[in-house]
């Protein structure tokens, strides 16, 4: 895959599909910003196994659920490397209950997490990659967006508004060269879906028609194909990556 750009931020990088995302984007030569929250080791893990293969990285901490913290962030990118070709908005997380014993603030911590915190992502890129008339995003949402899922009103709609969102940054952006999409995994292995019985993991695979897992590494190569010279005619889509659960 060819890539036009040089960096590109992943947020949530430090496990899970956001660090194999950083790690399969540095594989195609791009400098890689690791974002965390809390886990500088596993920051740094990433970060050196990256630069073990030959590729380029920096990390860089900071909860993207903070505004201030995000517009800093990308300013440091921006100073440090003169431009930010890339963004993944993967960061995010869940907080799941029935709707009726879900209060206000357990609905708002997930929406402002995951929802508030793309938009200022795309928002600040939007400012950056302007200037260059070039620049891509990637939105991660989830099937659940898409299909809704009991005990996750919450996290549906802040991934329902994420897919919703990449589609009106796409209309105003396309005239500057900005290309935002989204794509949605559904049942990816990750450290959380380990700790599942496996009566649980057959019971969900029993749903899947291609009757796996995805892998991180499958959701990776779907985000570097979005970000590619390869999809320059694409924008405003949404990938999905879920092994047929949802057509």
């Amino acid at each position: 895959m060819k890539f036009s750009g040089k960096n590109v931020l992943v947020t949530g990088a430090s496990r899970g599909i956001g660090a194999e995302v950083a790690k399969e984007l540095a594989s195609h030569g791009l400098k890689v910003w690791i974002n965390y929250r809390s886990g500088a080791q596993a920051a740094d893990a990433v970060k050196a196994s990256i630069e073990a293969a030959g590729g380029k990285a920096a990390v860089i901490g900071f909860d993207v659920s903070d505004e201030a913290a995000f517009v800093d962030a990308i300013k440091t990118i921006v100073d440090a490397d003169g431009e930010l070709s890339y963004l993944v908005n993967n960061a995010g997380i869940t907080n799941d209950k029935l709707a009726l014993r879900m209060k206000t603030e357990d609905f708002m911590s997930v929406i402002n997490a995951n929802l508030v915190s793309a938009f200022v992502g795309c928002r600040e890129a939007f400012k950056v990659m302007r200037k260059n008339k070039f620049g891509a995003v990637v939105n991660i949402a989830s099937i659940v967006g898409e299909t809704g899922n009991a005990g996750q009103t919450n996290y549906a709609a802040s991934k329902g508004g994420v897919i919703a969102m990449t589609k009106s940054f796409a209309q105003e952006s396309a005239t500057s060269g900005i290309r935002y999409n989204c794509v949605t995994p559904g049942f990816i292995a990750t450290d959380m879906t380990d700790v599942l019985s496996e009566e649980i993991k057959a019971s969900f695979t029993s749903k899947v028609p291609m009757g796996r897992f995805g892998l991180p590494s499958e959701i990776a190569q779907a985000v570097a194909f979005l970000l590619s010279d390869m999809s320059s005619y694409i924008t405003g889509e949404t990938l999905k990556v879920n092994g047929g659960m949802f057509m």
